[in-house]
């Protein structure tokens, strides 16, 4: 029997979706090991974090009270007495922003194997086999480690935790060497259209290529603000400079889990899907009937975008 340590993320006061996809992921781990999963909460409200975390299949949860925001030097030096004092066999972290600053540090520091963007786990208790998509998301690989690893996965591969669980909450008294710490986080500014975070969106109405030209994006923005939703893209509408790269959504751009994705427009290349096939309802509105977005869309609407969009927008006007 051997355990799993997982690490939760978090940004700006909010916990991010990946937190509660990496209890899925750890549980199935641990569930194949026979042993247990613990969670690790560092940094930023860590009471109210953990109590929102208390999801069926966390069997503890071991918090950090060290400042509000992520800092390289303390996630590395707690990890890695963490995993000292439970001796997992698998360090489990996001494959964000944060996780892909301290996991190769956490890995290096215990000489450890790792592998990043996994989208599939799998282990027979010696043997952990990673799943991971390369070009473009057209071939995948599976990689191998023999004995304790380090593993980011990515967000939106697996679904969130559910359920009220009963997992112990208890402080961990992580000794942080003041001295090493080499950076701190004294504020943020949004920069370069930074006006909205489209993975914070519960409705997002995304626009493609078939919009034609700039002069239409209006038309979009016309049906977003009547459904109360955000507008986001593809890359080719940010390649011409039409919206913001904070707009674009793919592997290139950001991953969103929207309970809405509308995509106008776009025909679905891997890249794209990659950043919005976790989204709970997809609709999507081409006059391609074989574009590939059509085939992952729970509504696909076969039509011009010309006349659909301005009757929706009239519809929920």
């Amino acid at each position: 029997m051997t355990d799993v340590l997982a690490v939760t993320d978090h940004r700006r006061g909010e916990l991010r979706d990946v937190s509660y996809e990496i209890i899925t992921a750890g549980r199935e781990l641990a569930d194949e090991t026979g042993g247990d999963l613990h969670l690790a909460v560092i940094s930023g409200t860590v009471d109210e974090f953990a109590d929102g975390l208390n999801r069926e299949g966390v069997d503890a949860i071991h918090t950090v009270d060290h400042g509000e925001e992520f800092n390289h030097d303390i996630y590395t030096q707690t990890i890695t007495q963490l995993y000292d004092e439970l001796a997992p066999q698998y360090v489990v972290t996001p494959n964000s922003v944060n996780g892909l600053d301290y996991a190769p540090a956490v890995a290096n520091e215990l000489d450890l194997p790792i592998v990043t963007d996994a989208v599939g786990l799998e282990t027979d208790g010696e043997t952990l086999i990673a799943t991971r998509e390369m070009y473009g998301g057209k071939v995948e690989t599976t990689n191998e480690l023999e004995g304790d690893a380090v593993v980011t996965i990515r967000s939106a591969e697996w679904p969130k935790a559910e359920g009220t669980g009963d997992a112990s909450i208890e402080a961990f008294d992580a000794d942080i060497d003041e001295d090493a710490i080499g950076s701190t986080v004294t504020g943020f500014e949004e920069v370069g259209g930074g006006d909205v975070d489209i993975s914070e969106a519960d409705v997002l109405v995304s626009v493609g290529r078939g919009i034609e030209e700039e002069d239409n994006i209006p038309l979009i923005e016309e049906l977003a603000e009547a459904l109360d939703a955000t507008v986001s893209s593809s890359r080719p509408i940010v390649d011409n400079g039409w919206l913001p790269k904070n707009r674009q959504v793919g592997q290139s751009g950001k991953v969103v889990t929207p309970d809405v994705y509308i995509a106008i427009g776009i025909s679905g290349a891997v890249q794209h899907v990659a950043g919005m096939k976790g989204s709970d309802t997809i609709v999507a509105i081409n006059t391609d009937p074989n574009a590939p977005i059509m085939d992952i869309a729970d509504y696909a609407i076969h039509d011009d975008l010309f006349d659909v969009v301005p009757a929706l927008t009239e519809q929920f006007q």
